[in-house]
């Protein structure tokens, strides 16, 4: 098979490999166009038209200009309720760390989070030392790692407290077992405000040291209260828990045309799999990503509710790109472009298919971390990749799983699983990718690749096995900028 007509009310085809004049991934037309004509993929409106088109040629980002606008009205928009599927009579369990709150981490690592941009050399300092002169490979801890950014000053309002909010949610992150929070003493983000900010944290875990507050060298002293908590934190030990405490992020990035067609839905089918048979929670996010395909997000809400909440979703992220004079379909990155995509639109039916089928359980505004209710949520956070990553974990999801087509190394504060959307790129960075979607398209059936994908999602979890990034200690965090600078 050389190319695949995804949905039967298509009028393009996907190219399954390279053909004369058509790069693998890119789209076919499947009949004559003329200028201004709807063009069909997933058996939805991707864009149309810019000029005639020859049936049997390309169809890229030259040939294909976005429907989208500004903000729409959804008055018309009906919930149409699932039926419930029933827990699993035999839920699945894992080997995970029972924090003191009742969360599970899947990692028992050692942080240091800084509360502003200015200590952040001291903070590297610190977790070098300890790293040297302490830590010990395939130990009861994970790892030891510092968290630079450059925020916690100079910030005014919703800027300012986007990073107040990020930061109390890695103190509460439970895929850590210690945690020191370096302060300086003079930045907006106050060390002891901040710590009230935090609320219930669990303090056998968490310790604040504010520098300009500390008698003598600052580094000696964190490296001895740093110590302190790796010490403690080799204590914990991983011990069975139900799948139902799993928080897993769904994410894609450097997307190409095969996106759609393996691994988001591979990720759709593992993420309805552990929300409506294991009770456990998958987080979407990534929304200037979902325009073109909100409706249908918007359809699965379980309530009017959340149906409101998931407008309000929509329609603050679209005003947020038009309060800064820019398009809300301008989105499409040359990568993605390169790799077969052309609109927004497209795009976002190939992203949204990480979600699965399941109904809407929550809706969750950034910085906010998730509750009681289990179940697919939706988080806002732009589409940058590290951005909505970090806004990802910071929900508490223990674990993001990350579709990529173009490849990438990075990795957020928590295990982020690389998922190949085509064999090729699997091949090229085995040092990248966890796991291949790309069989997909090679006569692997859905049901044999879901099981293979549990199994390595599963090991993973239970840190018989550590993603690349984590193996190469790439680890990071980007908070989402919204306002100026002082």
């Amino acid at each position: 098979m050389k190319t695949i007509q995804i949905h039967p009310d298509d009028n393009v085809a996907v190219a399954l490999q390279d053909l004369p004049g058509i790069p693998a991934g890119h789209k076919i037309a499947l009949r004559d166009f003329q200028e201004g004509e709807t063009v069909i993929k997933y058996g939805f409106p991707i864009g149309h038209t810019k000029h005639p088109v020859a049936k049997g040629a390309l169809m890229d980002h030259r040939d294909i200009a976005t429907n989208l606008s500004g903000t729409l009205d959804y008055s018309e928009i009906r919930i149409q309720p699932q039926a419930v599927r029933p827990f699993s009579a035999s839920p699945s369990t894992f080997q995970g760390f029972l924090r003191s709150d009742g969360q599970v981490g899947i990692r028992n690592e050692v942080w240091v989070i800084p509360t502003v941009g200015c200590v952040n050399g001291i903070v590297r300092k610190i977790v070098d030392r300890v790293k040297a002169e302490v830590f010990q490979q395939g130990g009861a801890v994970d790892a030891i790692v510092a968290f630079p950014h450059n925020y916690g000053c100079s910030q005014l309002s919703e800027d300012h407290e986007n990073t107040r909010k990020i930061l109390r949610d890695m103190v509460h992150h439970p895929n850590a077992g210690g945690i020191m929070v370096v302060g300086l003493g003079c930045e907006n983000n106050q060390p002891r405000e901040f710590q009230k900010f935090c609320g219930d944290y669990d303090q056998q875990r968490v310790r604040f040291m504010t520098c300009q507050e500390v008698e003598g060298d600052e580094v000696e002293h964190g490296v001895a209260l740093l110590t302190e908590l790796y010490r403690q934190a080799a204590g914990f030990q991983r011990t069975e828990q139900p799948l139902s405490k799993l928080r897993i992020g769904l994410k894609c990035g450097g997307s190409d045309g095969f996106s759609g067609i393996t691994a988001n839905p591979l990720l759709g089918r593992f993420s309805d799999w552990l929300c409506m048979e294991q009770g456990g929670t998958t987080v979407l996010t990534e929304v200037p990503e979902m325009f073109g395909a909100e409706t249908l997000l918007m359809k699965r809400c379980a309530t009017p509710e959340l149906l409101q909440q998931t407008i309000h979703l929509i329609n603050d992220f679209k005003e947020y790109f038009l309060s800064h004079g820019e398009p809300v379909g301008e989105n499409p990155s040359p990568g993605n472009k390169a790799g077969g995509i052309s609109t927004l639109e497209e795009k976002a039916l190939g992203c949204t298919q990480k979600s699965g089928s399941s109904p809407v359980c929550g809706v969750l505004p950034y910085g906010e971390r998730i509750g009681k209710q289990s179940g697919l949520h939706l988080l806002s956070a732009p589409g940058n990749d590290l951005v909505a990553s970090t806004a990802l974990a910071a929900a508490g999801c223990q674990l993001v799983l990350f579709t990529t087509g173009r490849g990438t190394p990075f990795s957020t504060f928590v295990p982020t699983m690389k998922v190949a959307t085509n064999n090729r790129l699997a091949s090229e960075k085995p040092h990248w990718i966890d796991f291949s979607a790309g069989s997909l398209v090679e006569g692997e059936s859905m049901d044999s690749l879901l099981e293979r994908f549990k199994a390595t999602v599963l090991a993973i979890v239970n840190g018989s096995v550590h993603t690349t990034s984590e193996q190469r200690g790439y680890a990071e965090i980007a908070i989402f900028k919204n306002g100026i600078t002082l």
